[in-house]
């Protein structure tokens, strides 16, 4: 597999970001801000994520997705070790990363790439994002937040 920088030029992989984020404003919104990165394979696009910057010295993890296909094959923890890297790189001291109270595997996926659990932001999806959303059979409701110093 393959990360680079997407480039200015190329139109950003929209059915991958909104597996991660249903909200096509807030997708936009983050590309707008943040650095996008996409992952392929036999040149493939397979993989994305987004570095927002957010506070000085800060960067927040967006936007993580692996297409379907590719689930479970490890790709998901390579983008994250690269955007922990890329972080460094950009000489941030700390990285976020939010996630919904019914990911399951992003939770631990986070955790086994070095984040930990920090708050919880309460009823995040019911402000935000205007119709329900479900996983693994359970409502999305608040924001897992994890962080990882850098």
């Amino acid at each position: 597999m393959q990360i680079r920088k997407l480039h200015t030029h190329e139109i950003p992989p929209f059915e991958l970001l909104l597996l991660a984020d249903p909200s096509q404003k807030l997708v936009e919104e983050y590309l707008q801000r943040g650095h996008c990165y996409i992952a392929s394979l036999n040149d493939q696009i397979i993989g994305v994520y987004v570095l927002l910057p957010t506070r000085p010295d800060t960067v927040e993890l967006v936007n993580v997705a692996i297409d379907e296909k590719n689930q479970g094959r490890g790709f998901g923890k390579q983008l994250v070790k690269h955007a922990i890297q890329i972080a460094r790189e950009l000489g941030s001291k700390t990285i976020e990363v939010g996630t919904g109270n019914s990911g399951v595997g992003q939770l631990a996926l986070y955790q086994k790439c070095g984040f930990r659990i920090t708050g919880v932001d309460r009823d995040f999806f019911v402000r935000h994002y205007d119709k329900e959303i479900f996983e693994n059979g359970i409502q999305v409701v608040d924001m897992i937040r994890l962080s990882q110093d850098l």
